[in-house]
């Protein structure tokens, strides 16, 4: 009974594991959003170095094809590259376009697909140097990349972004922006994904120029999930994170936000799944 039960469970376990990862053979992808909140030590127990451990638990339990991180420091970039060597990654620091500010990162497992271009772009009027625009606050990236799917020989892309958390005319400017690049950058047979924290819910007037380009993973995946994205360490509540995406079959939307990683909450947001077959 007892070498049965050790058998049941390591079946158990394997099916879990095919679950959690996309099939990768058949075009399968899985897309997560995740602002991983920067290392700040006023977070007190959220502190990064007290759930540092539960974002990588997170990533290896889900094994995203990509991943799309905002507010990524340095010393937590050089953290997640050391321990998930499946992965690389892309992106710049926002404050100078190499190390210093958040980075809107984005990590790729090696196993899945190739790196075949990427670069960074600034939200604001001069988008090529390191620079805030309209009202924003901060300065403000999005970091894109081009990659070809091994297993299927397709190519698609991803942008990754974090729009302004004070300025309207920046968040609806910079989106602008983004939908710009991606009309000359990506021809609209090309499947392309768009993650990030947008500050804002998508019934926003913002997103309507992304409509007629993009789809909102939210509504017109055939399982969704419409809990919150933002929990703000347990007192806090709204949806603000998102994933657009065209030329894919969407499968699944899902807010990670039941799953225990190893601390009480990985980060002030939950991370944001998509799973989809390319088209």
């Amino acid at each position: 009974m007892l070498r049965l039960r050790y058998i049941l469970a390591a079946i158990l376990m394997i099916l879990t594991s095919f679950n959690c990862k996309a099939n990768s053979t058949n075009g399968d992808i899985k897309v997560i959003s995740y602002n991983i909140r920067l290392a700040h030590k006023n977070d007190g127990e959220n502190y990064w170095e007290n759930r540092k451990h539960a974002s990588v638990n997170m990533i290896r339990t889900e094994e995203p094809t990509i991943i799309g991180l905002q507010e990524l420091l340095k010393s937590q970039l050089d953290y997640l590259t050391k321990e998930l060597t499946e992965y690389a990654f892309i992106g710049v620091g926002r404050d100078n376009g190499v190390e210093a500010g958040e980075f809107m990162a984005i990590f790729y497992r090696t196993e899945d697909v190739d790196l075949l271009d990427w670069g960074t772009f600034w939200l604001s009027q001069t988008p090529e140097v390191p620079s805030r625009g309209w009202d924003a606050m901060c300065r403000r990236t999005c970091t894109w990349a081009k990659f070809r799917h091994k297993a299927t020989g397709k190519t698609f892309m991803h942008f990754n972004t974090h729009l302004d958390h004070v300025g309207n005319v920046a968040r609806r400017e910079g989106l602008r922006l983004i939908v710009e690049r991606m009309g000359y950058m990506v021809d609209h047979t090309t499947p392309t994904f768009l993650t990030g924290d947008f500050n804002i819910p998508t019934d926003n007037e913002a997103f309507e120029m992304l409509t007629p380009t993009l789809q909102d993973a939210r509504k017109v995946s055939p399982k969704s999930d419409h809990r919150a994205t933002f929990n703000g360490w347990g007192n806090a509540s709204s949806i603000i994170d998102h994933i657009f995406f065209r030329g894919a079959t969407a499968h699944t939307f899902q807010v990670l936000c039941d799953e225990n990683y190893g601390a009480p909450y990985i980060s002030d947001h939950y991370p944001v799944v998509l799973t989809a077959t390319l088209k």
